[in-house]
């Protein structure tokens, strides 16, 4: 398993070039290594949502791996926080942060602490940590 900085390195070096690194040296193609674009994991949209779900699903793509680096790095600055205390110091709306966490910890970018932080409503959630 790569560690938390490495899948985040083939992660953007997938981003920015549409090619992957091989651990042998070799380049991949993206979809070869991702089966599509890593972003493609986690669908958006079902088959039957109206044509604006779907350009609304299309135009959040690159924003979504802007939040996901701004949320490996607020991770790797801070030390592990909850999805309310992540969004807190990022300026990111909590329910952004929520939907990356899943998508990030597939992807190997964060992980669970196994612990758990207060939200701002007082509730449990779960702490993460790169």
């Amino acid at each position: 398993m790569l560690h938390s900085g490495e899948a985040f390195d083939l992660y953007q070096t997938a981003l920015q070039t549409q090619r992957v690194p091989h651990l042998t040296g070799q380049n991949m193609k993206l979809k070869d290594f991702f089966g599509g674009h890593p972003l493609d994991l986690f669908p958006r949209v079902r088959k039957d949502d109206p044509i604006t779900s779907f350009e609304a699903a299309d135009s959040i793509k690159e924003m979504t791996a802007k939040h996901h680096k701004i949320i490996h790095d607020c991770l790797a600055e801070h030390g592990p926080l909850g999805k309310d205390g992540i969004a807190k110091l990022t300026n990111l709306e909590s329910n952004q942060v929520a939907r990356r966490m899943n998508e990030m910890k597939v992807i190997g970018m964060v992980f669970l602490t196994g612990k758990t932080v207060k939200s701002n409503s007082g509730r449990n959630e779960r702490e993460w940590t790169v």
